[in-house]
């Protein structure tokens, strides 16, 4: 659940950051923000999870 959070919390900052630089105007933002709403009640939400959950381990176990 927190990986989930701050993956919001990262996707939010960055979609601001690129609106009020110009890279993206407003309305394909919302259609980007609706796209992953809908996409988040289809199927295909537990793949994605799983994989992004798979990510979060690989980076996490990475040592330095």
């Amino acid at each position: 659940m927190a990986i989930s959070l701050s993956v919001v919390v990262l996707l939010a900052i960055i979609l601001v950051v690129l609106i009020r630089g110009g890279s993206i105007k407003a309305g394909p933002a919302i259609v980007a923000i609706l796209f992953g709403f809908f996409l988040a009640s289809t199927g295909m939400a537990p793949s994605i999870n799983r994989f992004l959950n798979s990510l979060a381990d690989t980076i996490n176990s990475i040592t330095f």
